[in-house]
C-alpha cells in the first residue's frame, strides 16, 4: 500500500497540482524496489517448481518399480487439435522469454542499469528468463499429458507474472515523470511485456487448455474430465460454451449466427442451444437445491422464495456486481482529468506534449476499461435475469400441476398466466437493476470527490443538492409501488376475464352475449388505464427530476461557490460540468431503481404467495403393492371436501372394497357426488379423515374431455411407447377406425387447441383410448358412454369395457340405466354418501330410491316401444331382419367426413394434417407502415412536433448555458471574468431554468401520447378479435391472444413511448455533441464520417439477425402460457397416469426454446454495442489528440475543454444512437404484432339497420332450408350438401344421425357462426343472412353440448343482461331444479358466500349436469320462439333427464323446439325427425311414419337401442 501511495501522491503532485489536498508527497527511498520485488516473488515460484519436481520425480520412479507405463495413448494417439487460447499460450510465452534474453544480453553487453545493485538486476532478469524456459517446456509438455486445465503453478506464475508487469510499468511511468527523465530501453521492455501477460492473465483466469484429442478410430476426446458441457440430446451446441476467452470478451461467438442471419431470416432450428448452465433442467434443479437448502436452514415448511433467489444468483452476481463497480470507477476518469487537460492546452508552451499525449493515453484507458466492463456487467446481469425467469417459471408450473382445489380456484389461469408473463419479467428486470444498488455510492462518492480536488467546499453544496434531488423520488417511489400494485391487480382482473371470454366464445356468440362482455374488458382496460395514467404521469416527473437534477446541482454548487468566494476558472467550470454530466446517471438510476424495486417486490410478493399455497395431498393414497391385496380399491371410513374450511364435506362415510377385476357401476342423481367419489380415489380432494388404498397402476377418463394439441396417435400414446399391435387393437375396441379412414392425414391429422375440430363423441372415444392404451391395472371412467350415440355407445361397452377391460378393475360413472346390470356391483351415491350398493337386481328389491332411477329408464323404454310396436306387425320381425341390415346399418350410417362440432377437421388436407399453425410472423424488416400507424394513431401525430421541439429546445439551452460558462469564466485563477460572476450566473441560470421546462413538457406529452396510442392499439385490437368468426378461435391457440393482450400490450403501455423518445433524444444529443466538438476541432469530422458509416454498416449488419430473434423469442413464449394452460385443465388426468415428470420435462423444454432465441437477442445488443463504444473512443481519441497537436493560440481552451466535456459522453451518444433504433425495432415488434390482430377477417355486421326484423320476431318460429350447403373453405368441399326442408313453427323436430353426420353443422348454421356458401335460410319469412347477427342470435335459444358458466353470481349466470325480475330468475331456478341448492347458498343469488364466489373460474364448483341445469335455466328466462337443444342432457341421469323433458314439453309447447340428442327417447316423441347421414337428408318424416318403412334409418337406430332395451329389460325380469 505504500508502494502504491507513493506513486499516486507523486504523480499528483507533479501533473494535477492540487495544493488543497495537503498531502505530504514521499519519494522513493530506493532505486530498486522493482527489483527487490520482483527477485521475492521469482525465487518463491523457482522453489515452488523446484519442489513439483522432485514430487513428479519420485512419484514417476514409485510407479517405474511397481509397474510398466502404458503407452496407449502414444499408440492410438493421431493428433492433437490445438485451439486459439494454447497457441496463444505459446506465443506470449515465447515473447516474455524472448524479451528477457535479450535484455540480458543488454545487460552482459554493458548496457544501462536503473538499480544501483548490479547483482539484484542479474539476478532478477536470469530468474526471469529460467521462469520463462521452464513455463515453456510445461507448455510444451501439456498435450503429452492430457491436460483439461493448465497446471495450478502455471497459472499461478502468470497471475503474478501479470501483476509484477503492472507494478513494474507503474513504477517506470513514476520514476521518469518525477525525474523528468526520458524513457529508456528497460521501461519498454516493461511496456511490451504487459500486452502477452494480460493475456496469459485472461486465460489463467479460464484455466481450461481446450485441447481436443484426434484418435485413431475417428473420435475426438475433448479434455473436460469425462463430462460434456451439454446433454447429449442436444443437437445445436452452444456457441456461448464453447467460446475462448477473446470471443467471451468482444462476443464474436456470435459471428457464425450473425453470417446466417444476414443471408436470409433465422429460423428456430438454426439457433444455437443456451449453455448448460443456462438450460432449464439445470436451473431448475439448482433453484430446487437452493429451496431446500433455505428450507432445511430455516427448518420452515415455506421456504422464504427471497433467500433462495439470493443464493442462486450469488455468484454470478457478485462477478457482475464487480465488474459494475470498476464500469463506475473508470467513467469517472474523464471528468477527473479534465481540469489537468484545460489547464495543459494553457500552458501548452510550458509542458511537453508528451504530457498530453499521455492524458489523452489515460482518457482512452478510462473509456476502454469503461466499454468493456460496462457491456459484460449488462449482459451478466441479463443471463441472470434470464436464469432467474427460467427457474421461476418452471416452479410456477410444477407448483400449477400440485394446486388443491381450493388454491386453484383462488388462483384462476388468468392470473397465473399474468404471473409466468408480466410479472416474472419484472423480476427479470429487477435483477437488471440490482447492480446499480452498489454503483450508486461509489458513482456519486467519486463525483464529491472529483468537485472537492476542482472547487473545495462547493463540493458540499453539490452532495446536499444531489440528496436533495434524490430525496425527491422517495414519495414518488412510495406512490410508484402503490400505482404499481394496482396496475397488477387491474390487469389481473383484466387477463381472467379475457382468458374466460376466449375459452367460451362460441358462447357467447350463440347468447349473443358478445356486446356485453366486449363492454366488460373495456371498462376493466378503462380502470387499468386509470392506474397506468397516475403511474406515467409520476414516471414523466421522475424524468423532469432526471433531466433537470444536473441543472439544479450546477446552479445550487456555482451559487454556493461564489458565496464562499471559490473561484470560478473555465478549467474548474468545465470539470464540474462535466461530473453534473456524470452525476445524471446515478440520479436517474435511483429513481429507476426504486420503482424496478417497487415493481419486482409486488410481483415477487404475487409468486411468492402462489408458491406457498395449498397442494394436493401427496399421502391422501396409499398405494399397497399388487401381491399384498385382494383389493383393488380400499376405502375405510372415508371423509372428503374439495373445501376443507366448510362445515359439510362433500363426500362422508364412505365404505368400499373393490376386488381385483370387478367391474364397478357409480349412478345417482346429479350433484350427488359421482365424480367426487373418483376424485378421492385420484388423490384429487383433500381428504379430511379415513384411509384410501390403491393396489396397481391407474388410468382416469374425465366427464370433460381432455384432449391436448398435437396429433390423435400422441393423445392416445400418451408418452407411451407404439406398439401397432396393441395400438390397432385399443383404436377398434374404441370405434375410431371409420374416423381415422376419413380424417385426411388418419391419426396422425392435428387436433385443434382443447380439440376444437373434433366433435364431442370423437374427443370421448380419443380420451377412453388413451386410458385403454396404457395397460392400467385400475380403470376410472367419469360418465364415458354421455357424448356418444345410441350404437357407438354399445360398441364401447361391449368391445372395450367388457371386451378389453375384462380383467381389469374398472369403476365407471354412468347416466345410461341400461349399462348396469352387466355391473359386479353397482353404488349409487345421495347425497355425498353411498346409498346404496350391490347388485342389479339386489338394488330393485330393496326399493329405497334405485328404482327411481330405472323407473324414468323404463318411462323411456316404454315410450320408444310403444312407437316401435304400433309401427310394425311384430317385432320378431324386426329381430329377423337383424342379421340381414346391421351390416347394412354400419355401411350406410358411416361417420361424415366432417365433424358434428365445428366441422374443421377436413381444413387441414392441405395444411398436411396441421389445424393449427405456426404462429405468423413478419419477415424482413419492420414496415414503415407500422412505425407511421404508431405515431399517427392519435390526433394524426400532431404531439410529435411539439415532443421533438420541446426537446430539441432542452438541448439548445442545456449547450447555451455550458457555452456560456465556458467562455465568460476566466481561463486560470489570476485572470479576470470578462463580465461579472453574478451576471454570468443569472444567465446560466435562466439558460438552466428554461431548459428544465422544456424536459417537463417533453416528459408530459409522451406520457400522455404512450397511453392514448397504447389503449387505441388495444381498443382496435379487441374489438377485431371479438368480430372474428369463429373459424378464427378454432385455429388459433388462446396462449396466441392472451400473449398479446398481456405482454405485447405491457410493452405498449409502459415501454414504447419512452423508447421512441429515447431514441429521438439521442439523436438530438449527438448532434448537439458533435456541434460542439466541431467548434473546438472541425478536423474530428476526417474520422467521424468513415466511424459513423462503419457504425451504420454494423448496424444494418446486425438488424436482420436481431430482429428475427426477437420475433422468434415473442412467439416462443406463448406455447410456454398454451401448454400451461392445457396442463391446468387436465391436471387430474395428469396425475391419475403418473406423469407429471414428462409434462414437466416439455415445460422445461418449451422454457428452453424461449430462452435461446431470448439469450442471443441479449447478447447480439452487446455485440454491437460494445462495437460501437470501441469505435466511438476511437473517435474521441482522435479528437483529443488533435486538440493536443494544434498549435498553441490556434483555440480557445476554454472551448477545448467544453468539446472534451461533450466528448466524454460520445462513446455513450453513439452506441446510444445506434443501440436505442435497433431496441425500437425490437419493441416495435409488440405494435406488429397487435396490429396483425387488428385486421381480422370480421363476421357480418351485428345490426343492418335496413334489414330489422320486427320485434316479435320470429313470431311462429317456422325454419326453411332452401337448397343450403355450406363449407368451411373456398377450398373444401361442402359439409352440408343441397339440405332442403321445412321446420314447422311451434312443432317439435327431432335431429338424429351417426356421430360426425353435420347435426351440429346445421345448427351452426342457423345462428350463423358458419355462413351459408349457397342457398338460404328463412325464418318466419326473414332471410336470416340478410340482418345483423345480433338481430338473429339474441332471438334464438340454445343449449349447447358443453355447459358453460362464467365466473361471478348466480343471477349472471342466468340473466348476463340483468333483464329480468329476482321473481323470474327464482321460478326459472326452480324449473331447472336448481332452486334448493342455489337457496342453501349463505347468501343465494347475487353475492359471495362461503364458499367463495357462487360460481367459481369455469363453473368447477358445479357438477357438469349442474352446469347443464344452468342452461335450460337461461333459456327458461329467454322464453324464445325457436329452442336448440344441442345433446342438452347427455350430462344428467335419467330421472333428471325425465324431469327436464316434461319441463321443456311444457314451457315450450307453443313453441319450435330443434333437439339434436344420443338418447333416442328424447326425440321419439318429437313432431318430425331429421335424420343426417354425410350431410344429406337421409330421412325427413314424422317418428311414427318412418318406423313404418322397415329400411329407413331411423328404424335401424330403434332397433339398435330396443335390442339393448330387451337385454337390459332381461336382465331386469332375472
Amino acid at each position: 500500500m505504500l508502494l502504491f501511495q507513493h506513486m499516486f501522491t507523486a504523480k499528483m503532485a507533479s501533473n494535477l497540482k492540487l495544493p488543497q489536498l495537503k498531502i505530504a508527497w514521499l519519494p522513493l527511498k530506493s532505486s530498486c524496489v522493482r527489483e527487490h520485488i520482483s527477485i521475492v516473488v521469482q525465487l518463491a515460484f523457482l522453489v515452488l517448481l523446484l519442489l513439483q519436481f522432485v514430487r513428479k520425480s519420485v512419484s514417476l520412479i514409485c510407479r517405474n518399480r511397481t509397474e510398466v507405463r502404458d503407452q496407449g495413448v502414444e499408440k492410438y494417439m493421431a493428433g492433437v487439435n490445438f485451439n486459439i487460447s494454447f497457441r496463444i499460450t505459446i506465443v506470449c510465452s515465447t515473447l516474455l522469454f524472448g524479451t528477457h534474453l535479450i535484455m540480458l544480453m543488454i545487460m552482459l553487453n554493458g548496457g544501462e542499469i536503473l538499480c544501483d545493485s548490479k547483482v539484484l538486476a542479474f539476478s532478477s532478469e536470469v530468474t526471469q528468463v529460467v521462469l520463462w524456459a521452464s513455463t515453456l517446456l510445461t507448455i510444451y509438455k501439456i498435450p503429452n499429458n492430457k491436460y483439461a486445465k493448465f497446471p495450478w503453478i502455471l497459472r499461478a506464475w502468470w497471475s503474478c507474472s501479470f501483476s509484477l508487469y503492472i507494478i513494474c510499468t507503474a513504477l517506470d511511468a513514476y520514476s521518469r515523470f518525477t525525474n523528468h527523465s526520458q524513457f529508456k530501453v528497460g521501461d519498454y521492455a516493461d511496456f511490451v511485456c504487459l500486452l502477452p501477460s494480460t493475456l496469459l492473465f485472461g486465460i489463467s483466469i479460464r484455466g481450461k487448455t481446450g485441447l481436443v484429442y484426434a484418435l485413431t478410430n475417428d473420435t475426438t476426446e475433448p479434455l473436460i474430465n469425462g463430462k460434456t458441457d451439454t446433454p447429449l440430446e442436444y443437437k445445436r451446441e452452444s456457441l456461448y460454451g464453447k467460446a475462448t476467452l477473446f470471443q467471451l470478451v468482444t462476443f464474436s461467438w456470435l459471428n457464425p449466427l450473425f453470417a446466417v442471419g444476414i443471408k436470409k431470416p433465422l429460423d428456430q432450428n438454426e439457433i444455437p442451444d443456451v449453455d448448460i448452465k443456462d438450460s432449464a433442467a439445470f436451473l431448475s434443479h439448482d433453484f430446487d437445491e437452493r429451496l431446500k437448502q433455505v428450507k432445511q436452514k430455516d427448518g420452515s415448511v415455506n421456504p422464504s422464495m427471497y433467500k433462495a433467489i439470493f443464493l442462486f444468483i450469488r455468484k454470478k452476481a457478485a462477478i457482475n456486481a464487480l465488474l459494475a463497480v470498476i464500469s463506475a470507477v473508470s467513467s469517472y476518469v474523464g471528468p477527473y482529468l479534465i481540469d489537468d487537460f484545460v489547464n495543459f492546452l494553457n500552458e501548452k508552451n510550458k509542458r511537453s506534449l508528451k504530457t498530453g499525449y499521455l492524458l489523452a493515453l489515460a482518457f482512452l484507458g478510462g473509456k476502454m476499461v469503461e466499454t468493456i466492463t460496462q457491456k459484460h456487467w449488462v449482459f451478466g446481469a441479463r443471463q441472470l435475469g434470464l436464469r432467474v425467469r427460467a427457474a421461476l417459471i418452471s416452479q410456477i408450473y410444477r407448483k400449477g400441476l400440485r394446486l388443491s382445489c381450493q388454491s386453484r380456484q383462488s388462483h384462476t389461469s388468468g392470473e397465473i398466466i399474468n404471473y409466468m408473463s408480466v410479472d416474472i419479467q419484472r423480476i427479470t428486470d429487477l435483477i437488471w437493476y440490482l447492480n446499480i444498488i452498489w454503483m450508486l455510492p461509489i458513482q456519486i462518492s467519486l463525483a464529491i470527490y472529483i468537485l472537492h480536488t476542482t472547487i473545495g467546499l462547493g463540493s458540499l453544496a453539490a452532495l446536499a443538492a444531489t440528496f436533495i434531488v434524490m430525496s425527491c423520488n422517495i414519495p414518488i417511489t412510495r406512490f410508484q409501488k402503490r400505482y404499481q400494485s394496482k396496475i397488477m391487480t387491474a390487469k389481473d382482473d383484466r387477463m381472467k376475464a379475457t382468458s374466460e371470454v376466449l375459452r367460451n366464445m362460441k358462447t357467447l356468440k350463440l347468447q349473443a352475449w358478445d356486446s356485453k362482455y366486449l363492454n366488460k374488458l373495456e371498462s376493466l382496460r378503462k380502470i387499468e388505464c386509470d392506474w397506468l395514467w397516475k403511474s406515467l404521469r409520476l414516471s414523466a416527473t421522475s424524468g423532469f427530476i432526471f433531466w433537470a437534477g444536473p441543472t439544479f446541482i450546477s446552479v445550487v454548487t456555482f451559487a454556493a461557490c461564489m458565496l464562499m468566494g471559490i473561484q470560478l476558472t473555465a478549467g474548474r467550470v468545465l470539470s464540474a460540468l462535466a461530473t453534473f454530466r456524470m452525476l445524471q446517471e446515478p440520479i436517474f438510476s435511483l429513481p429507476d431503481l426504486l420503482s424496478n424495486i417497487a415493481q419486482g417486490k409486488v410481483s415477487a410478493d404475487r409468486i411468492a404467495s402462489y408458491l406457498q399455497k395449498d397442494e394436493i395431498q401427496q399421502d391422501s393414497v396409499e398405494y399397497v403393492s399388487k401381491d399384498k391385496t385382494d383389493f383393488g380399491v380400499e376405502i375405510d371410513n372415508g371423509k372428503f371436501s374439495w373445501n376443507p374450511e366448510s362445515s359439510s364435506p362433500t363426500l362422508d362415510g364412505i365404505q368400499l372394497k373393490v376386488n381385483k377385476g370387478l367391474k364397478v357401476a357409480i349412478c345417482g342423481t346429479v350433484g350427488s357426488g359421482k365424480s367426487s367419489l373418483l376424485s378421492c380415489m385420484l388423490g384429487e380432494m383433500q381428504k379430511l379423515a379415513g384411509t384410501v388404498k390403491i393396489s396397481g397402476t391407474k388410468a382416469y377418463v374425465p366427464q370433460s374431455p381432455w384432449i391436448l394439441t398435437g396429433n390423435i396417435r400422441d393423445n392416445i400414446l400418451f408418452g407411451n411407447q407404439y406398439d401397432n399391435h396393441k395400438y390397432e387393437k385399443t383404436v377398434k375396441a374404441c370405434a375410431l377406425l371409420k374416423d381415422f379412414e376419413l380424417f385426411p392425414c388418419g391419426d396422425l391429422t392435428e387436433i385443434g387447441e382443447r380439440g376444437i375440430n373434433m366433435s364431442g363423441g370423437q374427443k370421448q372415444r380419443i380420451q377412453i383410448a388413451r386410458a385403454v392404451y396404457q395397460d392400467a391395472d385400475i380403470y376410472l371412467l367419469d360418465d364415458p358412454f354421455s357424448a356418444v350415440d345410441a350404437h357407438t355407445g354399445t360398441q364401447l361397452f361391449e368391445e372395450c369395457l367388457m371386451g378389453m377391460l375384462k380383467d381389469k378393475t374398472v369403476l365407471y360413472v354412468t347416466h345410461q340405466v341400461e349399462f348396469l346390470p352387466a355391473a359386479d356391483l353397482i353404488l349409487v351415491m345421495q347425497n355425498g354418501k353411498i346409498g346404496q350398493a350391490g347388485r342389479f337386481d339386489e338394488l330393485l328389491q330393496q326399493n329405497i330410491g334405485f328404482e327411481v332411477i330405472v323407473g324414468a329408464h323404463n318411462e323411456a323404454l316404454d315410450s320408444i316401444l310403444t312407437v316401435e310396436k304400433s309401427s310394425r306387425t311384430s317385432q320378431d320381425l324386426v329381430l329377423d331382419a337383424e342379421s340381414s341390415t346391421d351390416n347394412t346399418s354400419n355401411a350406410e350410417l358411416i361417420h361424415s367426413q366432417h365433424d358434428s362440432e365445428h366441422d374443421l377437421s377436413l381444413d387441414i388436407t392441405k395444411k398436411e394434417g396441421k389445424l393449427i399453425q405456426e404462429e405468423e410472423r413478419e419477415k424482413g424488416s419492420i414496415g414503415k407502415e407500422v412505425y407511421w400507424y404508431y405515431l399517427t394513431a392519435v390526433k394524426g401525430g400532431a404531439f410529435i412536433p411539439i415532443i421533438i421541439l420541446a426537446q430539441s429546445s432542452f438541448q439548445v439551452l442545456q449547450v447555451a448555458s455550458n457555452y456560456w460558462m465556458a467562455c465568460t469564466s476566466p481561463t486560470t485563477s489570476d485572470a479576470e471574468p470578462v463580465v461579472e460572476m453574478k451576471f454570468i450566473f443569472l444567465v446560466y441560470t435562466l439558460l438552466a431554468v428554461g431548459s428544465a421546462f422544456c424536459v417537463l413538457l417533453r416528459a408530459m406529452l409522451v406520457a400522455t401520447t404512450g397511453l392514448k396510442t397504447a389503449q387505441k392499439l388495444f381498443s382496435n385490437m379487441l374489438h377485431s378479435i371479438f368480430r372474428a368468426p369463429m373459424v378464427f378461435f378454432d385455429s388459433t391457440p388462446t396462449g396466441r391472444i392472451l400473449n398479446r393482450a398481456s405482454t405485447d400490450q405491457s410493452v405498449l403501455d409502459l415501454e414504447l413511448a419512452g423508447r421512441l423518445g429515447t431514441c429521438a433524444i439521442t439523436i438530438i444529443q449527438i448532434i448537439g455533441t458533435i456541434a460542439v466538438m466541431s467548434q473546438a476541432a472541425w478536423q474530428v469530422f476526417v474520422i467521424f464520417i468513415p466511424v459513423t458509416a462503419i457504425c451504420i454498416w454494423y448496424q444494418q449488419y446486425y438488424i436482420p439477425t436481431a430482429r428475427e430473434l426477437a420475433r422468434l423469442s415473442e412467439i416462443q413464449r406463448a406455447p410456454i402460457l398454451q401448454h400451461f394452460a392445457e396442463s391446468l385443465s387436465g391436471t387430474a388426468t395428469i396425475h391419475a397416469f403418473d406423469q407429471e415428470d414428462r409434462f414437466t420435462n416439455a415445460n422445461l423444454s418449451l422454457i428452453d426454446n424461449h430462452s435461446r432465441p431470448w439469450f442471443h437477442n441479449a447478447s447480439a445488443m452487446e455485440w454491437l454495442s460494445i462495437r460501437l463504444n470501441l469505435l466511438a473512443n476511437f473517435v474521441f481519441a482522435f479528437s483529443l489528440i488533435v486538440l493536443v497537436s494544434l498549435p498553441e493560440g490556434t483555440i480557445n481552451p476554454s472551448i477545448a475543454g467544453l468539446a472534451v466535456t461533450y466528448g466524454i459522453n460520445l462513446n455513450v451518444f453513439q452506441a446510444s444512437i445506434m443501440w436505442h433504433i435497433c431496441n425500437l425495432e425490437n419493441k416495435m415488434i409488440s405494435v406488429e404484432r397487435i396490429i396483425q390482430y387488428s385486421n381480422l377477417k370480421s363476421e357480418a355486421p351485428l345490426v343492418v339497420e335496413e334489414y330489422r326484423p320486427p320485434n316479435n320476431w320470429p313470431e311462429v318460429g317456422t325454419i326453411c332450408f332452401n337448397n343450403l350447403q355450406i363449407r368451411y373453405a373456398e377450398h373444401l368441399p361442402s359439409v352440408l350438401k343441397n339440405i332442403t326442408c321445412t321446420f314447422p313453427g311451434r312443432k317439435k323436430i327431432g335431429v338424429v344421425g351417426r356421430t360426425g353426420s353435420g347435426k351440429s353443422t346445421l345448427i351452426q348454421a342457423i345462428f350463423r357462426i358458419v355462413e351459408p356458401r349457397e342457398g338460404s335460410i328463412i325464418i318466419d319469412d326473414v332471410d336470416i343472412c340478410k340482418i345483423g347477427l345480433h338481430d338473429l342470435r339474441s332471438r334464438l335459444s340454445i343449449i349447447p353440448q358443453d355447459p358453460t358458466l362464467f365466473e361471478g353470481i348466480v343471477r349472471g349466470n342466468l340473466d348476463t343482461l340483468f333483464q329480468y325480475s329476482d321473481k323470474e330468475v327464482w321460478e326459472a331456478l326452480d324449473k331447472c331444479q336448481l332452486g334448493d341448492l342455489v337457496r342453501a347458498k349463505e347468501k343465494k343469488l347475487d353475492s359471495p358466500g362461503q364458499d367463495g364466489l357462487t360460481v367459481v373460474e369455469n363453473g368447477e364448483n358445479w357438477s357438469v349436469g349442474q352446469r347443464q341445469l344452468f342452461c335450460l335455466g337461461r333459456t327458461l328466462l329467454k322464453k324464445s320462439s325457436i329452442l336448440v337443444l344441442d345433446e342438452a342432457t347427455a350430462s344428467v341421469d335419467s330421472a333428471t333427464d325425465g324431469v327436464i323433458q316434461k319441463i321443456i314439453s311444457q314451457e315450450f309447447k307453443d313453441r319450435t323446439v330443434v333437439t339434436i340428442a344420443h338418447r333416442i327417447h328424447t326425440v321419439i316423441d318429437s313432431d318430425l325427425v331429421l335424420v343426417l347421414s354425410d350431410g344429406r337428408i337421409a330421412e325427413y318424416d314424422s317418428p311414427k311414419r318412418l318406423l313404418e318403412r322397415e329400411d329407413s334409418f331411423f328404424s335401424k337406430l330403434i332397433k339398435e337401442y330396443s335390442m339393448r332395451s330387451q337385454n337390459f329389460n332381461t336382465t331386469q325380469q332375472k
